[in-house]
């Protein structure tokens, strides 16, 4: 229960209960400029700034100051990322309008996430090139990360200069009070298996992104350079199996592909286990072997949910005339960084079980649970009803409701 544990879980749970009540008001508004895009105009600036600041102490050395500031900092960061990031996700339901195009922005907003993320991961590499370069270490983080939110920012200006929700999106509000919606959304029996399923999946999610390191460097004995070099390959590796989701999650369905992508994550932390210990197999071979697997759900698990979400979403407004894809997507999100709040305290947890060579009890431990998760995401996902939702859908393409599309 370190200060940096303390303000990463402080951080996740206030943003988790923000992400209903900025998505609630987003559904909410009516404002000219456009009701995702006010929140996302508004929250641009501070949310880049943060992101500098945090990394910024007030004083240099240990100090209650210091500590004030960085949870302080942390929390508004996250509160200024939802204002921008829920409201973003919502603008799927409005901006596709059929389940197969809100399938590829899917997929167009997992492959710049995965961009920015193995960009993201480099933040070392690139300090190290400022310290080559002659500037002191913290100097050279904090150059980095200021670099980064000014690509960051430019990034974000890029929906609110070019989106013009009247022009693209079905002008639609909620006229629900926020904590009705929240209660009416989870009363969706639909959403609610998928969410539980999804929680499942980010418990073991944040498994393997926070345990490669040790899995590398105490299992497969490798460099910690190597984590680094196969973090990256993973995301690479799972660029190229997009298209193959794409086409597959077409020709069976988001459900039974998810139920793959479910079993493929079984399989990786079942091969997570016996890391190392696989006779006449070199260990940098095992390595390889642990990111292509693990790339196969990641490209899975970085497509479907969000555009099962946002064909939820739209069903249900169809189906009650409240459309409110803002509180879908911010109860997911709740959901999922709980999930991760949680995992943040348990893994680490199990780590001091034994982290060291021949001492890796605990690392081995996080790939068993991480499986139990998979496993249990995969048995809750099995009552969820896709083809109910693709027949709401389906009758409302039908009955002309989209005839302003064609106009």
């Amino acid at each position: 229960l370190t200060f940096i544990g303390l303000a990463f879980a402080a951080g996740r749970l206030f943003d988790a209960i923000t992400d209903p009540l900025i998505a609630g008001l987003s559904d909410r508004s009516k404002s000219a400029f456009g009701r995702r895009r006010l929140f996302l105009a508004i929250s641009c600036v501070p949310f880049a700034l943060l992101s500098v600041l945090v990394f910024f102490p007030p004083v240099p050395g240990k100090s209650v100051l210091n500590v004030a500031w960085l949870f302080g900092t942390v929390i508004v960061f996250y509160w200024f990322m939802t204002m921008y990031v829920t409201p973003f996700f919502a603008w799927m339901s409005e901006l596709g309008h059929s389940p197969k195009e809100r399938l590829f922005l899917s997929t167009l907003i997992s492959i710049t996430w995965a961009l920015g993320f193995a960009l993201g991961s480099q933040v070392y590499l690139f300090q190290g090139m400022f310290e080559r370069a002659g500037m002191p270490p913290v100097r050279a983080f904090q150059t980095v990360v200021t670099l980064f939110a000014v690509v960051g920012f430019l990034s974000m200006l890029l929906p609110i200069l070019f989106i013009d929700e009247k022009r693209y999106c079905k002008v639609r509000h909620s006229s629900e009070g926020i904590f009705r919606a929240v209660i009416s959304a989870f009363s969706n029996q639909n959403f609610l298996k998928f969410t539980l399923s999804d929680l499942s999946y980010w418990l073991a999610l944040t498994g393997i992104s926070t345990g490669l390191i040790y899995y590398v460097t105490i299992l497969l004995q490798q460099p910690k350079e190597t984590a680094s070099f196969l973090q990256l390959l993973m995301f690479a590796l799972s660029f190229v199996f997009y298209l193959p989701v794409n086409w597959l999650a077409r020709k069976m369905g988001k459900k039974n592909l998810l139920l793959v992508g479910f079993a493929f994550f079984t399989l990786t932390y079942l091969f997570v286990f016996v890391l190392g210990n696989i006779p006449f197999v070199a260990l940098s071979l095992q390595g390889y072997v642990l990111v292509l697997l693990a790339a196969i759900p990641l490209a899975i698990f970085g497509i479907l949910p969000n555009a099962m979400i946002a064909d939820i979403a739209e069903a249900d407004g169809i189906r009650t005339g409240n459309f409110k894809a803002g509180i879908f997507f911010g109860a997911r999100t709740f959901m999922s960084k709980m999930g991760q709040m949680f995992a943040g305290i348990v893994f680490p947890s199990l780590l001091i079980l034994g982290m060291e060579p021949g001492h890796d009890f605990g690392v081995r431990l996080t790939a068993i649970v991480a499986m139990g998760f998979t496993v249990l995401g995969g048995l809750l996902l099995l009552p969820y009803k896709e083809r109910e939702i693709l027949q709401t859908l389906q009758g409302e393409q039908n009955s002309g409701f989209h005839s302003w599309e064609k106009r």
